[in-house]
């Protein structure tokens, strides 16, 4: 299994997101742990995610982004 490994800085736009209680504090505890902002964590707990998908979903997420810049 790949292992996670948070880089130092990125930009971004803002988006509201509702999360579970329990997956708020452990995001919290680990950018605790790491000394880095909750924001830089969960950013790259859903990279990590999006570069681990099943190839299934991997297939239909570029099939979405190809008619998406087909549109703009």
């Amino acid at each position: 299994m790949k292992k996670l490994k948070i880089p130092q800085n990125h930009s971004g736009i803002s988006k509201t997101l509702r999360l579970p209680e329990n997956i708020v504090k452990a995001i919290q505890i680990l950018s605790d742990i790491k000394n880095i902002s909750f924001n830089k964590t969960v950013t790259e707990l859903l990279e990590f995610s999006l570069k681990n998908l099943d190839e299934e979903d991997e297939k239909l997420i570029e099939e979405k982004r190809k008619n998406f810049s087909i549109m703009y």
